[in-house]
Order: C-alpha cells, then structure tokens, then sequence
C-alpha cells in the first residue's frame, strides 16, 4: 500500500495549497491535463468574467481572459515540452481598462503523492509596476527634470517589487523585473558549503503553545536567524517549519574556503543569539527556551529553479545537503556538528 492512501486526497491539495491561498497574486493549480482543480479568491478578484472554472480547460481560462490562441499554443508546448512557462507580459483589457499581468507556470512532481503531479502557476498583477514605467517614462520623454517626481516615482515602483519579492523565490523575481525577455536560470554544480539546522522538539513546542503565541516565538527565531545570514552572505534557501536552510557559494563566492568560514561564523553567531533571546522567549510561554542543532556540509551540489509542491523554488540538491540534514539531526543541543571537509577547509 502507498503512503498516499493513508491520507485523504483533497485535505492534502488544500494543505499544499495553503500557502498561495493568501497570497497577492492569482494561483492556481491543475491536474497533469491542466483541468484546473484549485483557485485563490484572487483569480476571480483579477478576472472577474471567469465565474467558477473549477474542472475548466487552463488554455480555455487563458481564450477567455483574452490571450491570443499563438500565446496559448505556445503555453501549452512549453508547458509539455519544457515543464516551465514563464510570460513577463500579459495585457489585458477589463472594464475597458488596460491591465498587465504575469504569468509563471511549473509542472510538480511528488512521488509520495501522485495526485499532487499537475501544473501550478500564478498571475502577477504588474498593472501599477506598468503605469508607474509610463508615467516616469513620459516626464523623461517631455524633458520634465523635476527630481523629486522622478525620485517618489522610483521608489514607488521599487516598494512595489520589493512586496511582490516576499512571494516569489528571488531567481523568479530576477527574471521577472530584470530580464524582460528571458526565462528561467539554468540549472549548475557548484561546490557550496550547506547549513541546516531547526529547534529542539519543535513538535511538542508547536503542541503546548497558544497559536498565537507559537507565530511569535517562531516569527522572531526565523527574523533574527535571517538577518545573520544575510549579514554573513548567505543564501536563503527555505524555511521547513523551523528548520533553516541556507547555502554558501552561489550567486556569489569568494572561494571554498571563505565559505565554509563564512557559514561557521554565521552558525556561531545564531548560536549566541538564541542564547540571548531565550529569556525573551520564557516570559512567552517557552518554559525551557529554545535550543537549536546545527549541521554543516561542503561539496558539489546542483542549484537552479525546480519545482516542487505547487511551488517554482530556486533551490539546492545533493547528497551535502542530505550529509548536512544528518549530521544535525546527530548535533547535541546547541551545537554545531560539521563534516570533516569543511573542518579541513576552516583549519586552512
């Protein structure tokens, strides 16, 4: 028996698609033959004229808002031919109104559960990113210098982006802001030193806290351990409940060795601040404060955009970061357990 007939079909795609389900952009997610079966109450705010499209042809939904039958053909062969579909531009008229959207679609795959294997995508609404390019563009164009303008136009559009970035991975937001015409970053090997820790019987945690006393402590651990990793220059790869895992060496590297010292300095530090906040995290609830293991990996890995669960993530694979997820899984409380070839690389 597979373990997917343990669960309950539907109650797993509504889990999967939690995330999206407050999301600002419009998703959805399709079976292998895109018959859509799943919407946010988005894609009926952005396109009022859809109605319910549940069990709807996806190429069908794209006629109806207005895509050319050549954008749509050409949906559906990248999607087949390719798995990854990703259109920066999309103009629609709604209400007589012009308005613009993007379009990025993946197809997932799980092995555990089959009925997870379909298409997923969302629209991004860009109409104000657009009218903001005109009207900046239209002060430059009529030789209006006036700086401040020019400035509070700016860092509208900048404020704009920044919001859609805390919904799309950051390979995806460069893709879409930076490269008009391109696609999706190619997959590389690349030797990364890989970090992954998470809190000690997180679980029993999760149980005896309020929920709204378990977002805090949770918030303010993942918050803090963020901002050490970016201070450090590491990349964020994902948060798993609480586990964080983060990689060295790509975009940017400075060489395997300042990498690995880079990433030890990094776990050190979130050590010290864990230490340190565990008093603020007792007076919340947390009777015994919160203790983390920490393991640490370096070797050739693949990095790229995959997609996942209802999700397009730019991330890392290879066995370092299985070796990485062991060795913290071996991690005393508050430490930091490292494989023999980092430790090889910080002693040089």
């Amino acid at each position: 028996m597979k373990i997917e007939d343990f669960f309950n079909q539907q109650n797993i795609i509504d889990l999967s698609f939690f995330n999206f389900s407050n999301a600002i952009t419009a998703c959805y997610y399709a079976r292998d033959n895109l018959e859509i079966l799943k919407v946010n109450d988005n894609l009926l705010e952005f396109f009022p004229i859809l109605g319910n499209v549940n069990n709807v042809y996806f190429p069908d939904v794209l006629e109806q808002i207005g895509l050319p039958g050549k954008q749509i053909e050409e949906f559906v062969r990248d999607i087949n031919e390719n798995g990854t579909v990703l259109i920066p531009e999309i103009k629609i008229s709604i209400d007589r109104k012009e308005r613009v959207y993007s379009l990025l679609s993946t197809r997932t795959k799980n092995d555990s559960f089959t009925y997870l294997n379909g298409v997923q995508g969302q629209f991004v609404d860009r109409t104000t990113e657009f009218n903001l390019r005109k009207e900046r563009q239209n002060l430059l164009d009529e030789k209006i210098r006036d700086h401040e303008i020019i400035e509070e136009k700016s860092r509208q559009l900048e404020s704009l982006a920044k919001r859609l970035a805390k919904y799309l991975s950051p390979q995806i937001y460069q893709s879409i802001f930076k490269n008009e015409n391109g696609g999706v970053h190619k997959h590389a090997r690349k030797n990364l030193t890989i970090f992954l820790s998470d809190i000690v019987k997180f679980t029993d945690l999760a149980d005896t806290l309020e929920p709204e006393r378990l977002a805090t402590v949770i918030n303010s651990y993942l918050s803090e351990m963020s901002l050490i990793a970016v201070e450090c220059g590491g990349t964020i790869d994902k948060f798993i409940g609480d586990a964080v895992l983060i990689f060295f060496g790509d975009p940017e590297s400075e060489g395997e060795t300042e990498d690995a010292l880079k990433c030890a300095e990094m776990a050190i530090r979130m050590l010290k601040r864990v230490g340190e906040l565990n008093n603020h995290w007792k007076k919340l609830g947390v009777i015994d404060g919160i203790k983390v293991r920490m393991g640490i990996s370096t070797g050739f890995c693949t990095v790229g955009n995959f997609g996942s669960d209802l999700r397009l993530d730019y991330t890392v694979l290879g066995s370092p970061v299985n070796l990485a997820a062991r060795l913290q899984t071996m991690a005393d409380h508050n430490s930091i357990l490292i494989d023999e070839y980092t430790k090889d690389l910080i002693k040089s």
